[in-house]
């Protein structure tokens, strides 16, 4: 029971920071530390970084209001939050490995937003791929914007973070943040 009740907050205590992460930096276009905790999250804390990113989804739909942004925050952010899971499970903590990875990412978003944004806004028509292409030209400044901003903040932050979050997490947490190795040696110094 109190090892649930620690998951529960851990994982309300991690979306809380999405969100006020996201809220922080809301004045700045497409500047975001979502990417970031997110892959934090999924390094560290695996199955209940997942959760709390689903979370962050659900609050942040509480928020704002349904929209079609929802479906692509839906795949999207849980979707990085695995990716980098699965980096942490095979002990990947290089810097450039990451930051390569969480830029890839943020490709994949404008993508995927675009996508969504042309199928459920203008449907599957015969000319859906001029339409798709006319609606990521249109946000290629603020993909640029979170490509740029994952690319300074990823090879900055990432590895001291991580590190941070391994040391204060207590042990006895540990032991059920599913698909993350835990080992005690020492994380590889970067270059």
């Amino acid at each position: 029971m109190r090892k649930r009740a620690l998951q529960l907050a851990l994982t309300a205590l991690l979306s809380a920071l999405l969100t006020g992460g996201k809220a922080a930096l809301a004045a700045i276009p497409n500047v975001e530390i979502v990417t970031l905790l997110c892959a934090l999250y999924g390094t560290t804390f695996g199955a209940i970084g997942i959760a709390a990113t689903y979370l962050f989804v659900t609050t942040e739909t509480l928020i704002w209001g349904f929209g079609g942004w929802i479906v692509t925050y839906a795949l999207y952010w849980p979707c990085v939050t695995f990716v980098f899971a699965l980096l942490g499970k095979y002990d990947v903590r290089n810097r450039w490995i990451c930051t390569l990875v969480a830029c890839v990412m943020t490709v994949w978003f404008g993508v995927l937003s675009s996508l969504v944004d042309t199928g459920l806004f203008t449907g599957f028509l015969h000319d859906f791929w001029r339409r798709f292409a006319i609606i990521y030209v249109r946000g290629g400044a603020f993909y640029v914007a979170q490509i740029v901003c994952n690319a300074l903040l990823f090879p900055i932050a990432f590895v001291p973070l991580h590190r941070a979050l391994v040391r204060i997490l207590p042990e006895r947490m540990r032991r059920f943040c599913l698909l993350t190795p835990y080992r005690r040696k020492p994380l590889p110094k970067q270059s």
